[in-house]
């Protein structure tokens, strides 16, 4: 009985500190603007948004036809989805990922090389 009673309390105590834990950190990463990336997904889309922007000269004419917007590129850069089977991730110099999103309901992909010091956005494609 006296097992079942330390069990008791010990489990009483770990989920008042998970709780109070819970809050804290909550409270600590909206002031601080501190984001928790553990998945792959997140960790590589906030190492590209880390680093400055370049374009290639496809999307730069792009963007002067206003064919496209820095909207939808900040929308690929955030909420985007890296296909790890297609990007190229054993490259030492560049690293290729190529984002998928769903944009105005078609289906694209951002092809983003990352490099050491500047990330760059090479090409927009719709896919069928």
């Amino acid at each position: 009985m006296a097992f079942l009673k330390r069990l008791g309390f010990y489990l009483i105590g770990l989920s008042i500190g998970l709780v109070f834990l819970f809050f804290f950190l909550k409270k600590k990463s909206d002031e601080t603007g501190v984001s928790f990336c553990y998945l792959p997904n997140c960790r590589v889309l906030k190492e590209l948004r880390s680093k400055p922007l370049t374009y290639s000269e496809q999307i730069d004419q792009m963007l002067n036809d206003q064919t496209l917007d820095s909207l939808t590129i900040d929308y690929f850069m955030n909420e985007g989805d890296v296909n790890f089977k297609k990007s190229d991730t054993k490259n030492t110099t560049c690293k290729t990922y190529l984002i998928e999103g769903m944009i105005k309901e078609k289906l694209m992909t951002l092809t983003v090389k990352n490099c050491d010091s500047t990330t760059e956005i090479e090409n927009l494609q719709l896919l069928d």
